[in-house]
């Protein structure tokens, strides 16, 4: 089956765009929010959760802007997820949009995980 592309939008007015890059674009910031532990080898992410590791190539980045990763274990190389920064038009501050995918009956279980993670993510930033 097909996988969809989920898109979610965080607003994080309060947050500086260094620190929350640092917990997006880096492996230690990644630990202390979106999994247990991730070490990688500069193009090779390891997420590790409750002692199980899963492997992602990083395809894409640009501080400060957008990180993106595919699943090594996915084998639909059009999917990825994506953290990006942008600017709110409406009024001016920091946004997190999330890029994911998921089969159409994990599309909303995928939207929950990630609303909880970003949860614990403002949380760590004092937000």
């Amino acid at each position: 089956m097909e996988k969809e592309k989920i898109r979610m939008e965080y607003v994080f007015d309060n947050a500086s765009k260094n620190s929350l890059w640092t917990h997006i674009g880096t492996s230690i910031g990644l630990s202390e929010w979106f999994a247990d532990e991730v070490v990688d080898d500069g193009k090779i992410f390891t997420f590790t959760w409750d002692g199980h590791a899963i492997n992602a190539e990083m395809t894409g980045i640009n501080p400060n802007v957008y990180i993106r990763f595919h699943w090594l274990e996915d084998e639909n190389p059009n999917s990825y997820f994506e953290f990006r920064l942008h600017k709110n038009e409406l009024t001016g501050g920091l946004m997190l949009e999330i890029t994911d995918f998921a089969e159409p009956e994990e599309k909303e279980a995928g939207i929950i995980l990630w609303d909880k993670q970003v949860k614990d993510l403002k949380r760590l930033l004092g937000l």
